[in-house]
Order: structure tokens, then sequence, then C-alpha cells
């Protein structure tokens, strides 16, 4: 079971469970993300997906692709669109490593977790992958079931 955090402001909003299932991930990068004022509330009442969202580097920018945000009721006149692009933020060196990593290397970028920081921001935590094919993913299978099938047989023993 995983620990309680104990600041008040650090809320994890979406989480792409499957991510890690479908893609070996390299590394993990933070970056901030530009809303609008209904997303921030709408992130804040849930209801997100970032389940069938990617991330893409596209002229010299950083966007999320389909990410749902639901549409907040009580904003009347400024309400925003549900699956737009949305803007990233990282710095410019990030920016080159992950161009090359998309388009050299052929990784993808996927949204790992979208969650509000200690400082109350919205941050995204993507990661660096590349896909699996299905024999690699029975293998990592295979591993965690063995891994947990060992851990009992410890826990069993002591």
């Amino acid at each position: 079971m995983a620990k309680k955090n104990s600041d008040p402001n650090y809320k994890v909003i979406a989480e792409n469970r499957r991510a890690r299932f479908d893609y070996a991930i390299e590394s993990d990068l933070e970056c901030g993300i530009i809303l609008e004022g209904s997303e921030v509330k709408a992130l804040r009442a849930g209801g997100t997906n970032i389940a069938d969202s990617y991330a893409a580097v596209e002229n010299g920018e950083l966007w999320l692709v389909n990410a749902y945000i639901p549409p907040y009721e009580q904003a009347k006149m400024f309400k925003h669109e549900e699956r737009r692009r949305r803007k990233l933020l990282v710095s410019r060196k990030e920016l080159a490593s992950l161009w090359n990593a998309t388009q050299r290397k052929g990784m993808t970028l996927v949204p790992l977790v979208l969650y509000f920081n200690h400082k109350g921001i919205a941050k995204m935590k993507l990661g660096i992958a590349k896909g699996k094919k299905i024999h690699d993913k029975r293998e990592t299978e295979a591993k965690r079931d063995w891994n947990r099938q060992k851990q009992r047989l410890l826990k069993d023993n002591a």
C-alpha cells in the first residue's frame, strides 16, 4: 500500500497505469502545463483521463494531445474544449533532448501522472519510452508474478 503524502496540496489528478505495461519507460520528466481557469477547476473536481493521450514536439514546442478534462458545469461563459491540445512547459535544453529522443531514437513521450504539486500548481510527469512487443509484455508479467511469489515465500519463512 502506498504511503500517504503528508502535504495537503499534493494531489494526483490522473494516472496512466497502462503506460508501464505498454511501454518500457527509460526516463521521466516533470513539466508544467498551460491551462484555462475552467480547466483547473475541472481538474480539482476530478474525472480527468490521460490514458489515451501522448505528447509531441512540434514547431519547437511541446504539446499534450488528446487528454480529456471534463467540462466544468459552473463555468457559464468561458467553457473549455475537453480534448484540446495543451502546451507543456519545459526548458529549451529539455525540449532539444525530447526532440532528439523522438525524432532520432524513435522514442515516444507518454504522460504518466497529472498532479498538483506541493504549491498547488498543476504538473505532468512525462515518460520517455519505447513501445513493448507482446513477448516483452509477457516477460514483464512473468517477472512481476515471480517477484510476488518470492516475496510470499520469504514472508512465510520469516
